[in-house]
């Protein structure tokens, strides 16, 4: 295959970009080369407000034809939910055609190296990161995302996301030299001398299976890491949520194709209605890789039964903010407002259960009762939400039916502080809008518990009673034990408290975050600088991204000869 585009050309377009990666991952400092404004877009070849949008357009009703081998149907059937029918089709594999066509470029990629490997990919973020105003739409269109929101988590910061895998990849393949000579002295005889030559080869076909709600920022992950430790890619998107990445499996062919490798080491494997492919392709032995974001049903099978893959997950699990005490009351239950409204709550990071006192908090405006907390936190977000057009730039839409039911199905849970309200969008009258519910419980109630330690996805949150400040670092440790979290927040101007639930995230592994009051919110994370999940409690198999998400991705094979 000739390539139009040389490897020298391309470390000298990207290699300055990663080297600001590694030095990013190295400092945890900000760092990011994709704009978050969509005005910063339409020069240098990248697409407009107006071109993008037009191109988005352009996509509706057609037929994504990617020259995938062994396409034996065209299947799709997504449907915003904002009510429109994207009518967009893609080609339907059979698997028995397209893994082995996946496998037989694996050879020039693995023999490429990690520095080739890395800006090929680099290459292909840059050509998504042009048409960031086309790929938000998508990601609005598929997820529920409001459109800021779609445009920034599902554009740039899913591509920092995927640059940083990039990095960490690079980092890892490097560690080991190429070669190496050694030589071992034996005393009065010759030494022993030989040649060592070490090269990091891939597992094999790498599975991403999509999540409907982040497709890009969740996907981008997974599928850069392998693709980067020299993997094949397989792209699984969820039914719901196919074009985004079906757009990125294009631009990541053309990209092969041109710099000279194959094409196949990436393709789209997109279903039927109802058809299920994930479990089959899961246990397929050419699977050597699964990464996968969804439920933890789904997550357990995985880990469960994919023995021959190497599996990291991001499932599910409880997220918990701490409410002990605090210098900035309003800024406190602005954070959590936002926080828990921010597109209808529909986030692995979304906080679900806050602990406080029923005595109450100290606060720098006076002492607040368990009740007062509770209602002044109502009424933030009803503040928040109280404009029609502020709360549908906030809320998006909700994802599908199954979070509609719960959020409906919470109110029956307990005493309701804030109920939903149904908010129309002008511009798609067929979105369902929701506010958040924050219902109260008892942590002392038994019959409580089975809803506060139960994972509720979506705008519901529960303010959850506790005797004290150690009652809530215990009930904080027991759920992320027993259920998980991605997330722990907290507030309290005690060092001791503050120190007792520091102490309970390392020992149970929970990333924390303590007295958001700004522009920060815990569930929100940064490529770069922040981990996302750790890896280490039932949330989640990975962390987004550390070195143990890519290292096992490839092994270091070694030859050695006498010199």
């Amino acid at each position: 295959m000739t390539a139009a585009l040389s490897a020298h050309e391309l470390i000298a377009r990207h290699r300055s970009t990663l080297d600001q990666a590694l030095e990013a991952i190295r400092t945890r400092a900000y760092w990011s080369p994709h704009p978050e404004h969509p005005k910063a877009y339409g020069e240098n070849g990248s697409l407009d407000a107006a071109a993008g949008k037009a191109a988005f357009d352009a996509l509706l009703g057609s037929r994504l034809d990617l020259g995938q081998p062994g396409t034996d149907d065209w299947v799709g059937g997504e449907t915003s939910p904002y009510g429109v029918d994207l009518g967009v089709t893609y080609p339907h594999a059979d698997l028995d055609v397209l893994l082995p066509a996946m496998k037989a470029g694996q050879r020039a990629w693995r023999d490429a190296g990690a520095e080739q490997r890395a800006v090929v990919c680099l290459e292909i973020l840059k050509r998504i990161s042009d048409r960031t105003h086309e790929f938000a739409h998508a990601v609005m269109h598929t997820s529920g995302q409001a459109f800021m929101m779609a445009f920034q988590a599902g554009g740039p910061h899913a591509q920092d996301r995927g640059l940083e895998a990039v990095a960490y990849a690079y980092v890892e393949q490097v560690r080991t030299p190429d070669n190496a000579e050694w030589t071992k002295p034996q005393g009065k005889r010759d030494p022993l001398a030989m040649n060592k030559q070490f090269t990091p080869v891939p597992r094999g076909i790498a599975l991403m299976i999509g999540c409907n709600t982040f497709p890009t920022w969740n996907g981008y992950p997974g599928l850069f890491a392998s693709l980067a430790t020299g993997n094949a890619v397989l792209v699984k998107p969820h039914p719901r949520a196919v074009l985004p990445l079906a757009l990125t499996v294009q631009v990541a062919r053309e990209v092969l194709a041109e710099t000279g490798f194959d094409p196949n080491l990436i393709a789209l494997a997109a279903e039927r209605p109802g058809e299920g492919i994930a479990k089959t392709l899961a246990t397929r032995p050419e699977i050597r890789i699964i990464d996968y974001t969804g439920s933890t049903e789904f997550g357990d099978w995985l880990e469960a039964n994919a023995r021959q893959a190497q599996v990291y997950t991001e499932k599910a699990g409880v997220n918990t903010v701490v409410v002990h005490s605090t210098s900035d009351y309003k800024g406190m239950l602005s954070n959590l407002a936002f926080s828990l409204s921010l597109y209808s709550g529909q986030m692995c990071t979304t906080p679900q259960n806050l602990l406080v006192p029923r005595e109450g908090i100290s606060t720098d405006q006076g002492p607040k009762s368990y009740d007062e907390v509770v209602a002044d936190l109502a009424r933030s977000v009803d503040g928040l939400l109280g404009d029609d057009a502020r709360a549908n730039a906030l809320l998006g839409a909700i994802v599908n039916p199954d979070v509609k039911a719960r959020l409906e199905a919470a109110s029956g849970l307990g005493e309701v502080a804030l109920a939903s309200r149904e908010i129309t969008n002008p511009d798609f009258p067929g979105a369902v809008v929701r506010t958040p519910v924050i219902v109260k419980l008892d942590g002392a109630k038994p019959d409580d518990e089975a809803a506060y330690m139960s994972e509720c996805f979506g705008p519901v949150s529960f303010a959850v009673a506790v005797d004290s400040a150690a009652d809530a670092a215990e009930l904080l440790r027991r759920t992320v034990r027993e259920k998980g979290a991605m997330t722990v927040g907290a507030y309290t101007t005690d060092p001791e408290v503050e120190q007792a639930v520091q102490e309970v995230c390392l020992e149970e592994a929970a990333q924390l975050s303590l007295n958001l009051t700004g522009g920060v919110y815990v569930n929100q994370t940064a490529a770069f600088s922040d981990f996302h999940g750790s890896g280490g409690n039932p949330a989640a198999s990975a962390a987004l991204c550390d070195g143990a998400f890519v290292a096992n991705r490839f092994r270091v094979v070694e030859v050695r000869r006498d010199a």
